[in-house]
């Protein structure tokens, strides 16, 4: 494997069809493999709009089963392109078991990996847990010929526990496929700080654990329920370096590629000077494992 490699992280609208988003995907992880990226990462749920707004048993129709469109698609791609490409789908494992997924696609058009959404959430207007039966694969780095990538999703990227185990395994690159956004109602009072806090999260994750970190969001307002505001993706796609540096960053509306340089001697430098994985306290952590300390 190289020391350095490119990666590249693709924001989108994704409120339309899922044959419509397959395509625009086609085209934009095409348009990023020409830029140089090595390794692309596309958001969260790609193939269509973000459903989870309302609970309703008919859009377990937007799901697909393993090895179906999306891995036919986007492994062909794959080869084809000579990328390793992160496909975020809505797994039908069997009826009655739903997952929120990612593909790991290599080079060569194989699964490198696959990864299942671990933690998932249920707020106002993003009701995942009707949807989604939380992953079973655990945390996972996943080798392929361009690099070690942990995939998280979304949620995930707020629980450093998922990053730390994820990087303990070798990870270089943690990348987030994400939809995540405003309450249009709230945006005003708590916005700015509501995005702050999305940041600063995975910049900790990067910091305290010497890695790169990669996050695909989705723009747009995304309102289909009558009498409901919607949720407004706020983008801002962005990759960090090891230190929290931010590499590339994406506007808060626009469809943008960011791509970066993933550094292995920088990443080694690092954590060699901040050395925090010799300093954890592994013989003192053992409570972590429990739901509260009585």
């Amino acid at each position: 494997m190289n020391r350095k490699y490119q990666i590249a992280v693709i924001q989108l609208n994704l409120n339309d069809t899922p044959s419509n988003n397959l395509i625009k995907c086609t085209q934009w992880v095409t348009q990023a493999a020409q830029q140089g990226a090595e390794v692309i990462c596309l958001p969260e749920l790609y193939s269509s709009h973000y459903f989870c707004q309302s609970e309703d048993v008919a859009n377990f129709e937007l799901a697909e089963p393993l090895y179906s469109t999306s891995f036919i698609a986007f492994s062909a791609l794959a080869k084809q392109l000579g990328v390793v490409i992160i496909v975020p789908f809505f797994e039908k494992r069997m009826t009655g078991i739903y997952h929120n997924s990612a593909y790991i696609i290599d080079v060569d058009g194989t699964e490198a990996g696959l990864y299942r959404k671990m933690h998932i959430p249920d707020d106002p207007l993003f009701y995942e847990k009707f949807y989604f039966t939380p992953g079973d694969l655990g945390f996972k780095t996943i080798t392929t010929q361009k690099g070690k990538i942990g995939t998280l999703i979304c949620w995930d990227q707020w629980f450093p526990e998922a990053a730390r185990l994820t990087a303990l395994q070798g990870a270089e690159t943690l990348f987030y496929p994400t939809a995540i956004g405003w309450h249009p109602s709230e945006k005003e009072q708590y916005g700015e700080n509501q995005h702050a806090a999305w940041m600063n999260a995975m910049k900790g994750h990067a910091v305290s654990n010497g890695i790169y970190v990669a996050a695909a969001n989705r723009i747009g307002l995304e309102n289909y329920l009558p009498d409901a505001d919607g949720i407004q993706f706020w983008g801002s796609s962005f990759i960090a370096g090891p230190q929290g540096e931010i590499l590339a960053q994406a506007s808060h509306d626009q469809e943008e590629i960011l791509m970066a340089e993933v550094d292995l001697d920088l990443q080694k430098n690092v954590r060699q000077n901040w050395p925090f994985f010799r300093d954890r306290r592994i013989d003192a952590y053992g409570d972590l494992t429990q739901r509260a300390i009585d």
